[in-house]
C-alpha cells in the first residue's frame, strides 16, 4: 500500500514549481533578453561589425570589463582577507565592521558616486594628498576602478563568509600538530575549501563592475576614449534614439559577460569535484 505508485509527490508537485519557475524565468529575463537580439536583428552584419569596431565603442567596452576584471581581483584578495579576520578573530567593534561591508549593498549608487568624488576630487581628503604627490583619481580610470572595488567587495565578503565559518578550525589544528607550516595550512587546507565560494564572490563581484553605471559616471569623467565607460555609452546612444546602436553594445557586453561568468562556474564545479579527493 505504501509502494511508489501510490505516494503523492511532495506539495506543491514538480510540474506546478516547475511550470511557475519557467513561465517567471521567462517574463522577468528570457523574453527581455530575446527582445534584445531582435532589436538588433535590425542591423546588417555589417553596420553591427562598424558600431563595434568604432575606437569609441572598443575603448568604452576595453574600460568597463579591464577594470571590472582588475577590481574584482583586487576585491578576491582583500575581500578574503577581511572574512579572515571577521570569521577568525574577536576584536572590539567586529559587529560594527561587519555591518560596514554591506553598505555598498544598501547605498544607493548616486551617493556612492557623489561621495567618492568628493573624497578623491583635488581638493578632497584624499584628493588633496594624492594630488601633491603627481596622483589624479578623480575623473580617471584611476576613479572608475575605484568606484568599482566600492561596490564589488560585499559580494565577496559575503560569499565566502558563510563558507569559512561553517571550515572547522580542528581541520587547521590538525594540519598544525602533522608539522605543516603556516603557508601550507592555508594553501592545502583552507584555500581548496574556499575555492569555489571564491570563484562565485568574484564572478558576482566582477558582473556587478560591468554594469555598474550610477556610482561610475560621477567619478569617471565620462570623456570619450579616455573614462567612458560601456553603460554610459548605451545611455548615450539611447539619448541620440540610435536604438539599434545602443542594443548592438548591450548584446556584446551581455554575451561576453555570459561567457566570463560561465566560464568560473565551469571552473567552481571542477574545484568543488575534486574537494573530497583533498
Amino acid at each position: 500500500m505504501s509502494g511508489s505508485t501510490g505516494r503523492r509527490s511532495t506539495l506543491p508537485g514538480f510540474g506546478l514549481t516547475m511550470g511557475l519557475t519557467l513561465t517567471w524565468l521567462s517574463v522577468i529575463i528570457l523574453i527581455p533578453l530575446a527582445g534584445l537580439f531582435l532589436k538588433t536583428l535590425e542591423l546588417s552584419p555589417d553596420q553591427f561589425w562598424d558600431i563595434l569596431s568604432s575606437r569609441r565603442t572598443l575603448n568604452a567596452l576595453k574600460i568597463s570589463f579591464g577594470l571590472a576584471f582588475a577590481a574584482a581581483l583586487v576585491n578576491l584578495v582583500m575581500g578574503t582577507v577581511i572574512v579572515w579576520a571577521l570569521v577568525r578573530y574577536r576584536f572590539p567593534g567586529r559587529r560594527i565592521f561587519d555591518a560596514i561591508v554591506d553598505i555598498p549593498f544598501a547605498l544607493p549608487t548616486a551617493v556612492a558616486g557623489i561621495a567618492l568624488t568628493s573624497l578623491f576630487a583635488q581638493k578632497g581628503w584624499l584628493g588633496a594628498p594624492l594630488a601633491e604627490l603627481g596622483i589624479k583619481v578623480a575623473f580617471t580610470p584611476t576613479g572608475i576602478f575605484i568606484a568599482m572595488i566600492f561596490i564589488g567587495i560585499p559580494f565577496v565578503v559575503r560569499t565566502v563568509q558563510p563558507v569559512l565559518i561553517d571550515l572547522d578550525v580542528e581541520i587547521e589544528e590538525a594540519a598544525a600538530s602533522l608539522g605543516a607550516s603556516r603557508l601550507n595550512t592555508v594553501f592545502r587546507v583552507i584555500l581548496p575549501s574556499l575555492i569555489p565560494a571564491l570563484l562565485t564572490g568574484f564572478a558576482l563581484a566582477f558582473a556587478r563592475a560591468v554594469g555598474e553605471y550610477g556610482s561610475v559616471i560621477f567619478i569617471a569623467g565620462n570623456l570619450p576614449n579616455v573614462s567612458e565607460i560601456a553603460p554610459l555609452l548605451i545611455v548615450i546612444r539611447l539619448s541620440e534614439f540610435r536604438y539599434a546602436d545602443a542594443t548592438a553594445i548591450a548584446v556584446v557586453m551581455l554575451v561576453a559577460s555570459f561567457l566570463i561568468i560561465f566560464a568560473v562556474n565551469r571552473i567552481q564545479r571542477w574545484a568543488q569535484m575534486r574537494i573530497p579527493a583533498h
